[in-house]
Parts: C-alpha cells; sequence; structure tokens
C-alpha cells in the first residue's frame, strides 16, 4: 500500500508527530470514529487530523470512519505505542462513577454556549477529573473554592466529590447562575462582569479555578481577578489551550502570565477535553499557578488595562475593533457622566468600574451613562448603584429587555436611549423594606433588609431584635446573608419582593 504521503507527513512533523502517530493507531484499532471524538481524544487540532486522514485510506459509515482491518498491519510500525503523558487522577475516575453520572446529566441540561462569551462545554471527565485532582493535590476540608466563571459546571463537581468544601461562582452569564444554584448543593453564586471588577464579597478564597476566554486578554484579566479573590498562600488553577500549530499565540498568554509573576508549580498536558474547540484539539492544559509576593503589585497595575475586547467572538472580541461611542446627552442636563464619554465634556465623569465598586462621593440627581457594546449584563446594577432621579443610560442598540427594576424606575426606552425615572418611596410596609434594600446597592443586602425589618417593627410599637430580623432572613432567604445587591443574580433579585413580604408578614403586631 503507498505510504509515502503519511511518512512524509509524519516525518515533516519530526518529534511532535506524537499525536499523530497515536491518532493513527487510535483510527486503525477496529472501532469507529467521528472527526469530532478522533480529535478530542488525540487532542490534536482539526487541521491536523484531517491532514493525517487524506493520508490513509478509510472505510466509512455515516460520518463514522476507520481504516479497513485488513488494512491496520500496514501502519503499526508508524504507531505511537507508548501511551500520552500519565493522567494523574485517572486511577481514582472510577470510585466516582456516581459523581461523573451525576455531572452527565447537570451538563447535557445545562443553558446552551454563548458564542459571545467563548462557551465550550468541557466534558462531564474533565470537571470531575479537575474536582479530583483538586483533594489529591490540596486539603479540602474547610477550603474556600472560587470559580472565576463557570460554564463548566466545575463548581457542582466540586461540591459532589467535596462536600466538605465552600465554593463560590461568579460568572456573568445568568443563566448559568440561575442552573447553578437550582441544583440546591451549597454553591453561593454572585454575578459579575469580571471587566469591572470583582464583586467585595469574594475573597479570601484558598483555591480559584478558571477556564477563561483563550486570548492573551482573556487569561490575563481572569487570572488577575482570581488573584484578587485568593488569599496570599492561595493557588490558581487554569484551564488554557493551543492548537500544536500556533506556538506564537500560546507565548502571548504565557507572557500574561509572566507579566502577572506567577509560580508555575504544574502544568498538566491536554488536561481537559471539550465538546467542540476543534482548532486547539479539544483540548487544554490544565495550569496550576502560585502567586508570590510580586504578583498582587503586578494585579494592582495591569488589571486596568486589559480593557473589554477579551473574546474571540461578538461585539467584544480582539478581532472586532473598537466600536462607536455614545455620543453626547444631548439636552438631558447630566450632574454627572459614567463611562466612556467624548472628552470635551465638561461634566464630572466616573469609570464604570468605579461606579460599581462603591457609591459616588457626591448625590448627583441626573446621571448620564455609557454602555459599550457587550456590556448590556451590567445595565440593571448600572442603575441600582445610584440613588439619583433620573438616569439615562446610552446604549449602542435598543435594549432587548428592560431589567425587572419596576420597584424602584419607572424604564422607557427610545431606540438605543432608556430612561429611567426614579418613584417615590412607597407606602406600604413590604414596599418600604424592599425599596430600603434597593435604594442600597452597595450595602450589604441582608444587613439593609434587617434595618427595614427593625424600621417596620418600630412603626407597629413591637420590639424585633437583630438577631430576630436575620432569623427571618435567614429562613425566607439564606442566599442573602452574604453579598451585595450589585452582586446578587437577576433570579435572585427577581425573588426578593416574595422574600420581603415573607419576613415582614412574620413580624408580630
Amino acid at each position: 500500500m503507498e505510504r509515502d504521503g503519511l511518512e512524509a507527513l509524519l516525518d515533516t512533523a519530526g518529534i511532535d508527530s506524537r499525536r499523530l502517530r497515536h491518532a493513527l493507531m487510535l483510527v486503525c484499532d477496529t472501532q469507529w470514529w467521528t472527526l469530532a471524538a478522533l480529535v478530542r481524544q488525540s487532542a490534536t487540532s482539526r487541521r491536523s487530523i484531517e491532514a493525517l486522514l487524506r493520508e490513509v485510506e478509510l472505510e466509512r459509515d455515516g460520518d463514522r470512519f476507520r481504516v479497513p482491518l485488513a488494512h491496520t498491519p500496514d501502519y503499526q510500525d508508524l504507531f505511537a505505542l507508548s501511551e500520552p503523558p500519565a493522567d494523574p487522577v485517572a486511577h481514582l475516575l472510577p470510585h466516582y462513577e456516581h459523581v461523573l453520572k451525576r455531572m452527565r446529566e447537570l451538563i447535557a441540561n445545562a443553558p446552551a454556549a454563548r458564542q459571545a462569551l467563548d462557551h465550550v462545554s468541557a466534558t462531564p471527565e474533565t470537571v470531575v477529573r479537575r474536582a479530583l485532582l483538586l483533594g489529591a493535590r490540596f486539603w479540602l476540608r474547610g477550603a474556600r473554592v472560587l470559580c472565576v466563571g463557570d460554564h463548566d459546571l466545575t463548581s457542582l463537581a466540586v461540591r459532589l466529590t467535596h462536600p466538605e468544601a465552600e465554593v463560590t461562582v461568579v460568572d456573568i452569564d445568568e443563566r448559568i447562575l440561575a442552573y447553578i444554584d437550582a441544583q440546591e448543593l451549597g454553591v453561593t453564586t454572585r454575578w459579575a462582569d469580571l471587566r469591572l471588577g470583582l464583586p467585595p464579597s469574594v475573597r479570601d478564597h484558598d483555591l480559584a479555578v478558571t477556564d477563561p476566554p483563550y486570548t492573551p486578554e482573556g487569561v490575563g484579566l481572569f487570572t488577575a481577578r482570581a488573584v484578587e479573590g485568593l488569599k496570599d498562600e492561595g493557588r490558581v488553577l487554569l484551564a488554557y489551550g493551543a492548537s500544536e500549530r500556533t506556538p506564537m499565540l500560546a507565548l502571548k498568554v504565557q507572557n500574561a502570565l509572566s507579566a502577572l509573576n506567577f509560580s508555575h508549580e504544574a502544568i498538566y498536558p491536554d488536561f481537559n477535553r471539550y465538546f467542540g474547540a476543534e482548532a486547539i484539539g479539544s483540548a487544554a492544559d490544565l495550569y496550576i499557578l502560585r502567586p508570590t509576593s510580586k504578583t498582587r503589585p503586578a494585579v494592582a497595575a495591569r488589571v486596568e488595562r486589559y480593557g473589554t475586547a477579551i473574546y474571540t467572538h461578538g461585539p467584544q472580541s480582539i478581532e472586532a475593533g473598537a466600536v462607536a461611542g455614545p455620543g453626547r446627552p444631548g439636552a438631558f442636563a447630566a450632574d454627572l457622566l459614567v463611562g466612556d464619554w467624548p472628552k470635551d465634556l465638561t461634566q464630572p465623569r466616573v469609570k464604570l468600574s468605579t461606579w460599581l465598586a462603591k457609591p459616588h462621593a457626591t448625590a448627583p440627581a441626573r446621571v448620564a451613562i455609557a454602555v459599550p457594546a457587550g456590556l448590556e449584563a451590567a445595565l440593571p446594577r448600572l442603575l441600582l448603584a445610584t440613588r439619583a432621579a433620573h438616569v439615562r443610560v446610552h446604549l449602542t442598540a435598543p435594549p432587548r429587555a428592560l431589567p425587572p427594576l419596576s420597584a424602584v424606575y419607572e424604564l422607557t426606552a427610545d431606540g438605543p436611549v432608556l430612561d429611567a425615572v426614579r418613584l417615590p418611596p412607597p407606602a406600604d410596609e413590604e414596599g418600604r423594606v424592599l425599596r430600603r434594600i434597593l435604594d442600597n446597592g452597595h450595602g450589604k443586602l441582608a444587613n439593609t433588609w434587617r434595618e427595614g425589618l427593625i424600621a417596620v417593627a418600630q412603626g407597629r410599637r413591637v420590639t424585633l431584635t437583630k438577631n430576630d430580623a436575620r432569623a427571618l432572613i435567614r429562613e425566607a432567604a439564606p442566599w442573602a446573608e452574604s453579598g451585595t445587591v450589585l452582586e446578587a443574580p437577576l433570579h435572585r433579585l427577581e425573588s426578593l419582593p416574595a422574600a420581603v413580604a415573607t419576613t415582614v408578614a412574620a413580624l408580630p403586631r
């Protein structure tokens, strides 16, 4: 049989032909393969696998293929007979078949991937192995684990394998946060657009796990935010992969990590496998990064430089380029400008990230906010970060849906301009407590709720201690014990009126 083309392909690959030789052995091993499955199993880019398959004779069954059994001996001398690098936790996986079964169900029913957020789902085996590796390398009893973005549902795998660990997720995708909460596995969820900051309540974790957008900016930003959420002696577990064809892209990402002064404790090649991402072999390495004494200063100096273009798809992708700004506030006489506005405007201004991080030093009555494309998910929080009487928001396109803030604002949209006019204080007890909570977006939600209940009790001329108020809140909304309104996922805010009503109804009369 003619093998010249195949041998030339392997010779050209040189020492890196091991991947191709392993893939050749797989496709000769009697079983049927799809292209996606062969890419994922061999951790080799789709282009390289396609080049290999063009050089061998195949039999096909629909979209499946294999080398005919009669021809497999023709290639045996070209095989990579040894196995790929050892999996550090493969021996543990058979003991967690029940967890793997549950994760298969959870991932199958999870919200669909969003291309604009560079979502690619990791396999159930991958997320369980991540959780097992955490337990194999670190003592997790009482440990606090932070998932910086969690479309892969690693948080649930950690809780299923290590229920003694405390797990928190920060994510921009409201669907993911709602789905994780719906599983009732004790994972704490917080909303965050990492380009605008890490939630204040998400600090002092022992470990952080992240599978960020695979751009230098995305990897740099997500790992920097992970460091902000860690104790000094913590670790960052980072998934990152690049095609064997693009070493310069890998170098750029590793340079971004180097700039943050991490010590690399370990790199497990091809540890992570994915349903998709065939350009990088449906695989990614797993890095274990240890911050040094120089890491936090580097994070503080660089985290604001990453900008908003961190993805490979969508309006905030690296390739999308600059998006037109909001223009001018026009006849709206703003006391304060929030976001990126033309430089010649004379009003005081503040960054979006600063606006969300802390209350503004003044009490502006009229605020104009510019929201660039790709940051629309922050809109409810941007509105709840102020008590201004009138907020005008300039978007790059008409809003698809108005945020659920009917207890605070009357909202009207005119094309890409959204006007939010603050409603007068409500007269009923439930409304007053709810409004008190939502009017203090930067304050701890449970604290303002407690104060609101105590105020209602005083109006009724009955006694309610702080501990009694906390107990009512804990029973009605245990998720509210920590964090602020601005950090709460939307599904939690939407459930807040009913929970507030329950606590008010439980007060003595």
